[in-house]
């Protein structure tokens, strides 16, 4: 568990800039990004955040890239959640576990409700609760069947088609090959009202 520490008025802003804007920040593990999130949040504000970390294997060799994309939450998904509040049996929140990969490479923005260029089939991941009650965290790995040069990855609530929740652009793009595999862990942070 992370310790508060006194590091002046601004500690974590800087943190909390950068995810804002969907840059990861260099040198920061997830716990410490939660953690300035945590520390940093507006008062009276729900706000959630979605992050992305991916292992790559080939071969038998494992490379763990560990974060590689934070945001977007999408509007489609904000819509979402609304309607489940009102019917979770016509609008049930435990659908999205999909996992879809693409080679689009167009900017992400919370309007979005597809890949821009999806490849592969569809993976339903695991759904557990993430290091704290307050994160959504699933997981799935994707086994490649063709070359491509991924760059998105989306979360849906349906193998095809369906509800798009969040849409990662991927930084470094990761060039695979058949038979190559990659485990994606997407985590949704939701932060009540302080």
């Amino acid at each position: 568990m992370l310790k508060k520490t006194s590091k002046g008025p601004n500690f974590g802003l800087k943190t909390r800039k950068l995810i804002e804007q969907g840059i990861l920040p260099i040198g920061k593990s997830l716990e410490e990004i939660l953690f300035d999130l945590r520390i940093t949040k507006a008062p009276n504000v729900l706000e959630m955040f979605g992050f992305l970390s991916r292992v790559h294997r080939r071969n038998g060799i494992i490379v763990a890239e560990g974060l590689v994309s934070c945001q977007k939450v999408t509007q489609a998904f904000t819509q979402y959640l609304v309607d489940s509040l009102q019917n979770s049996t016509t609008s049930p929140m435990d659908v999205f576990k999909y996992h879809a990969v693409g080679t689009g490479t167009t900017a992400e923005a919370n309007s979005q409700t597809t890949l821009v260029t999806e490849v592969e089939s569809r993976v339903s991941g695991t759904q557990v609760e993430g290091a704290s009650a307050n994160i959504f965290k699933t997981v799935a790995t994707v086994t490649f069947t063709g070359t491509h040069a991924i760059s998105e990855h989306g979360i849906f609530s349906a193998s095809a088609n369906g509800t798009m929740m969040d849409r990662s652009v991927l930084s470094p793009v990761d060039n695979v090959i058949s038979s190559d595999e990659i485990e994606y862990t997407y985590q949704l942070t939701v932060n009540a009202e302080t």
